[in-house]
């Protein structure tokens, strides 16, 4: 909706300069003046509005890439838009559509409030995350199993919290920042979850550990973590 008012405005402005190029005088021989309040004003906002919409689409494009290397195949990531959310009812962070063969697509949506979390995590020096930030992270790498052709929402969880950290690194954490997120993650909201998304079997050398070199179970918990 943005994207076609901020073009319209410009569309605008170019209307009024390309009226008065090919009239340049009125019915009386008078020279008419270049509407230049008109022109700039319609696109100093149009530019303005299309802003957001670059910014928008400059973040779907870095998740496209963390995703694409989580699946291991091209992989979408479409951030929510203020209008989708003012009409959103559901109460997931995020989501993964199912094909009609059963098989999930490679294209995730995350709500609005977690794609501006992921922004402002980028855009952050990575030490001290907030949990709101921590969650979105997650929500990334849990969508991305989905993607990956997990429909079980437990081993998709468990899945995820195996790889968060590697989402973080992908995101611009380093190692030590990485490791800290997906044990914040781990203990502080994991145990939370409902049970749909929890598992026994997701635990240290339980069915669901995959072994993998930076399980969030295997971090020493840090004396500096915030929240």
């Amino acid at each position: 909706m943005l994207t076609w008012f901020a073009g319209g405005l410009l569309g605008a402005a170019a209307v009024l300069a390309g009226r008065w190029t090919l009239r340049r005088t009125d019915g009386l021989g008078r020279s008419v003046a270049f509407p230049v309040v008109s022109v700039a004003l319609l696109g100093v906002v149009g530019t303005a509005c299309f802003v957001p919409v670059v910014l928008h689409r400059r973040l779907e494009h870095r998740l496209d890439t963390v995703a694409s290397a989580l699946v291991g195949a091209p992989a979408v990531v479409h951030c929510q838009s203020v209008g989708q959310e003012m009409v959103d009812v559901g109460s997931e962070l995020g989501y993964v559509r199912w094909g009609p063969d059963g098989v999930p697509e490679h294209a995730t949506l995350i709500k609005h409030a977690q794609c501006g979390d992921l922004s402002a995590y980028l855009r952050s020096d990575k030490r001290a995350p907030s949990l709101d930030q921590v969650v979105a992270v997650h929500v990334l790498t849990h969508e991305a199993q989905h993607m990956a052709g997990q429909t079980s929402e437990a081993a998709a969880e468990c899945q995820a919290v195996q790889r968060d950290a590697r989402t973080a690194t992908l995101l611009g954490a380093t190692t030590a920042e990485a490791d800290e997120l997906a044990r914040r993650y781990w203990t502080e909201v994991y145990p939370r979850m409902g049970e749909d998304y929890r598992s026994a079997d997701c635990a240290p050398g339980g069915a669901l550990d995959e072994h993998l070199p930076d399980p969030p179970w295997s971090v020493p918990v840090s004396g500096g973590a915030s929240g």
